[in-house]
């Protein structure tokens, strides 16, 4: 993302007061200018109408992201991080995003209901492989003709990447950033093949942009 852009969004993670916790603030400046995530996600996102559900929000950047696109999409992002959550709120609200609602959820107990598209991003590898594979179930049934579900995610392929991308993530929540440990980072072929079983038409797509981690952005869309 451009450094204007990426600058103008991390505004609303400021603290209220000049001496607060910047941290959410240097974050958000860093991961969008940095990440090809969210340019990759309003791409794949980009012509649908469906309301979107974003499972795993963090701080609900994409919220931010999509508008800033020009993707108008009935938002709603949920994360099992409660202090996240009440940041994300509050951003959302000092930009302007109205129809953006966040809520705590507990990904690896549940899945909220939902009809439209449907997105986790760098998540799917923190939820232990029973509750990822019902995710992926539940996320299937959720679509709607013409939704589309749009995961980015580790993939077990053995390489380098891979391997680095564990170890971050690893770090990530000893430092505190991440509340969960990475569990079971998904199969390529099997994940494209419980997809495409589903009806689905199905893309892979690299998403490393000049990050060293094994990120896959992945795209199936309910046929109209």
């Amino acid at each position: 993302m451009a450094n204007g852009q990426a600058l103008q969004i991390a505004r609303a993670f400021l603290p209220e007061h000049p001496l607060g916790n910047r941290w959410d603030y240097y974050y958000s400046r860093a991961k969008l200018g940095s990440d090809p995530l969210y340019p990759g996600v309003s791409a794949a996102l980009r012509g649908s109408r469906a309301p979107l559900l974003d499972l795993g929000c963090g701080l609900g950047l994409l919220a931010h992201t999509l508008h800033a696109d020009g993707i108008a999409l009935p938002y709603r992002g949920v994360d099992s991080d409660a202090g996240k959550i009440r940041r994300a709120a509050r951003a959302a609200a000092r930009a302007g995003l109205n129809e953006a609602r966040f809520d705590t959820v507990d990904l690896s107990r549940e899945v909220p209901e939902h009809r439209g598209s449907v997105v986790i991003l760098d998540v799917l590898q923190f939820i232990p492989f029973p509750a990822q594979a019902r995710a992926i179930d539940a996320m299937i049934a959720m679509l709607t003709p013409g939704a589309r579900l749009v995961i980015r995610t580790g993939l077990d392929d053995g390489t380098g990447r891979a391997r680095v991308t564990r170890v971050t993530d690893l770090f990530s929540r000893a430092v505190g950033w991440m509340n969960a440990m990475p569990r079971y980072y998904p199969n390529g072929d099997a994940l494209r093949a419980r997809l495409r079983e589903a009806g689905l038409a199905v893309e892979f797509t690299p998403l490393f942009g000049k990050t060293p981690f094994n990120n896959w952005r992945i795209v199936a869309m309910k046929p109209e």
